[in-house]
């Protein structure tokens, strides 16, 4: 059984049980890139980069998966340019179609900005215009900041925009933290945070990634990270409650040895996943978390739990609380593997209701022993609808605004061109030459995706939705980015 410390941290009785836990976020440094040293020796070196910017390390890309043809890639591209540029009425009509294609996969190249307006960090942040501009130039707790720091080089050591001490990205990510804990003092600062933002940071700027963290934070995930760990420890009990249906058997297994959920799930709920699953996995759970909200995180943690534990043969092999946990710390990387587990994500029949319906009976029980809560969050959202629906943005807070815009000026030459008088030939000519060439990919405005309108037996073709990479024809062929 856990105790907990008065900060945001967990004690644990038992050593060995710190491995795959909240407090051992800081305790990965024997996979990272630990001294300046080792670093530049890394960078002189011939580097292979992932599709993902992964140059080694467990989440590394092996290219197993298959590619999503270009031209299906395009069509998905423009079918969601199609829903961001009238995102209101998509979610108020047509959220069923939103869920469907998150579930599909969303391009990468629309990644970063679809995650902001399926969160709302899109409406927060036009609400809040130079909000994040006022934080990044205060100068921070100086109690936090020192923590952060020490946590920058441990995320994602071997991902190429966190590989460099003090490079870009560790400073966004620095910024991106300061910054919260300035705009909630009294939450301050959770190691689990860093993993979370540095994901979004991946794909969108810091600005973005700022709005990103305090929507998952406060609408998503709210009390996660508060000192205490009382909503992540109810959060356990649910999923363990939820675990005797979807499971017996392997509910039945963490009873008999007394495995208290916040051993095994701490890690896989803080950092929703960010730190377990392969990052095609990654990344399509995110999708799908940005849409319907915790009610994914917990379906993962029960498919890991059912097909690790869910059979007497399974179960042969550990028989005590230490085999139990060290499987717990291994999943069989089949059982993670993308078109398997996005499947029996969408598949499996737990939903909020069934979440808030065990909230309130873990609730009950937890006053019953502990009494009240000291921290008191607000309210969970359910994911983009239940957060829309709650506070209702303006077209204005929706409208998409170009990242970068390049002005083109005009020569001398041409300027003295223009004030004499042209032929009607030289007119021909003058318009062929300044007109914009036509694009040699022109997106549909409405183009048929035969796989939009599938069955629901052809529905198992979703698990042939692969980890998305760009082409030539795609909007934009880098993962990381975009937000161009």
């Amino acid at each position: 059984m856990a105790k907990l410390q008065s900060g945001n941290g967990v004690q644990w009785k038992d050593s060995r049980s710190q491995r795959g836990t909240v407090e051992s976020l800081a305790e990965h440094e024997s996979s990272s890139l630990g001294s300046a040293s080792e670093l530049n020796g890394f960078a002189n070196t011939e580097i292979q980069t992932d599709r993902y910017g992964f140059i080694g390390g467990a989440q590394q890309s092996t290219g197993e998966n298959a590619d999503i043809p270009p031209d299906v890639l395009r069509q998905r591209e423009a079918k969601w340019l199609d829903m961001l540029n009238s995102w209101d009425k998509w979610m108020a009509k047509k959220h069923k179609k939103v869920k469907f294609r998150c579930q599909k996969g969303i391009p990468p190249s629309l990644r970063g900005r679809a995650w902001l307006y399926l969160s709302g960090g899109k409406v927060k942040k036009e609400q809040n215009q130079g909000k994040f501009q006022e934080l990044d130039s205060q100068p921070g707790d100086p109690k936090w900041l020192d923590v952060i720091e020490k946590d920058l080089h441990r995320q994602f050591p071997f991902h190429e925009m966190f590989v460099a001490r003090g490079g870009h990205g560790q400073q966004d990510l620095f910024r991106v933290l300061k910054a919260y804990t300035l705009h909630r003092p009294e939450e301050g600062y959770c190691q689990a945070q860093a993993p979370i933002a540095a994901v979004l940071l991946m794909h969108m700027p810091a600005e973005d990634a700022f709005w990103g963290l305090v929507q998952i934070c406060e609408k998503y995930l709210p009390g996660y990270y508060s000192a205490g760990l009382e909503a992540i420890q109810l959060d356990g009990e649910i999923l363990f409650a939820l675990l005797k249906r979807v499971s017996p058997v392997a509910h039945r297994h963490l009873k008999k040895y007394k495995i208290d959920p916040i051993l095994y799930m701490t890690e896989w709920f803080m950092c929703a996943f960010s730190r377990t699953l392969p990052w095609a996995s990654v990344l399509r759970m995110w999708d799908m978390f940005f849409c319907e909200g915790v009610k994914i995180i917990f379906r993962v943690g029960l498919v890991l739990l059912k097909c690790m534990l869910g059979s007497q043969e399974k179960l042969k092999a550990c028989q005590g609380q230490y085999e139990t946990m060290e499987l717990l710390r291994s999943i069989e990387p089949r059982y993670m593997q993308e078109a398997f587990l996005v499947q029996e994500v969408i598949e499996l029949a737990v939903s909020e209701r069934d979440i808030e319906k065990e909230h309130l009976s873990q609730l009950r029980r937890w006053k019953e022993t502990h009494g009240e809560l000291h921290c008191k969050s607000p309210p969970r959202m359910h994911g983009a609808k239940a957060i829309m629906a709650a506070e209702p943005p303006s077209r204005q807070d929706l409208k998409q605004n170009p990242t970068i815009i390049v002005e083109v000026p005009q020569t001398t030459e041409s300027k003295t061109e223009k004030g004499k008088k042209m032929t009607k030939t030289e007119k021909i000519n003058e318009t062929k030459s300044t007109s914009p060439p036509p694009n040699p990919y022109p997106l549909p405005s409405n183009p048929p995706l035969p796989s939009d309108k599938l069955s629901p037996s052809e529905s198992q073709h979703l698990q042939e939705d692969t980890p998305l990479q760009g082409s030539n024809q795609s909007l934009s062929s880098a993962e990381h980015d975009t937000y161009l």
